[in-house]
């Protein structure tokens, strides 16, 4: 009898933990909230022209199989997904040629000239390197209310 009390209540505490737990993790900011700064995002225009135009194209658009990062395409492909899991999806996979090879801070100064390039404000911060604080901005790719 008190080993099924005892699992009835660590069900019940992670019942109720879970959502909690969900929530505090869940995105309190968006792309549209000015999370780079114009700065950052023309140092991620110099590195994007030496290690990613070579594939993704001089104005994003994509050559041959390499997708591009601007458009509709893109936009339904990343939106509601976390800036945090774009760095990582970046930063251990592209260059293709070389992934890894670039550092956090050069990813996310790429980044910020991605969402310079799909037209999202810059603010006056940079965008931060770090995943957990990257995991709390969305990728929202149509600005709501209007």
């Amino acid at each position: 009898m008190t080993k099924s009390i005892l699992s009835g209540a660590a069900a019940l505490a992670t019942a109720v933990l879970l959502p909690m737990s969900a929530a505090a993790q869940a995105p309190s900011r968006s792309t549209w909230d000015g999370v780079y700064s114009a700065e950052q995002a023309t140092r991620g225009g110099e590195l994007y022209m030496g290690a990613c135009a070579q594939c993704h194209g001089p104005q994003l658009g994509g050559i041959d199989a390499a997708p591009a990062l601007t458009g509709g395409g893109f936009a339904s492909n990343w939106n509601g997904v976390t800036l945090g899991d774009m760095v990582e999806r970046i930063r251990i996979s592209m260059p293709q040629n070389s992934p890894g090879s670039l550092s956090r801070q050069q990813v996310a100064d790429v980044l910020a000239y991605m969402l310079r390039a799909n037209g999202f404000p810059p603010g006056a911060k940079e965008l931060p390197r770090q995943t957990a604080f990257l995991k709390q901005i969305a990728y929202q790719a149509y600005k709501s209310g209007g």
